[in-house]
């Protein structure tokens, strides 16, 4: 059985305060800038499929599933309200007729890139108007520490 966190003699107490911290402001903040881009006709589930597939020339729904951690039915059902709204389509796959590739049409890839400008006004904004040129500087600092964190 593992040792909870805090538990755990090698870790230091600020690196458990830190560790803490971190997930709970960068859940709440992610909470809070997808809320500011989040477009009243769609779900948050569906923005996020949009979201992904804007990287992407074309996907299976079970990709898209397994990407998103849904069922593939759930997948279905939200790519078909997404096709209804015309964010996206189905096409054959140029290397296997039987499978239909998602992808997004013009209005869905205008939508996202909608989205990530909104979210990035908002949060802008925000680091703008609550914190000094200092905080600013800090949080930009700050950033760089966590991005180490993500390298391999």
């Amino acid at each position: 059985m593992r040792a909870r966190v805090n538990e755990n003699p090698r870790l230091s107490p600020s690196a458990v305060q830190a560790s803490r911290e971190v997930r709970t402001v960068i859940s709440r903040l992610r909470r809070r800038i997808l809320n500011a881009a989040e477009a009243e006709d769609i779900t948050l589930g569906q923005a996020s499929v949009l979201t992904r597939l804007s990287g992407e020339q074309g996907v299976t729904a079970s990709e898209l599933a397994s990407a998103e951690g849904v069922r593939h039915q759930s997948m279905t059902a939200t790519v078909a309200s997404l096709t209804a709204l015309g964010l996206v389509e189905r096409r054959p796959d140029p290397d296997d007729g039987r499978r239909l590739l998602i992808a997004l049409t013009a209005e869905g890839h205008r939508r996202v890139e909608e989205g990530r400008q909104a979210r990035q006004e908002w949060l802008a904004g925000e680091l703008q108007e609550k914190c000094t040129e200092e905080e600013r500087r800090a949080v930009i600092a700050a950033m760089a520490v966590l991005e180490r964190l993500t390298r391999d």
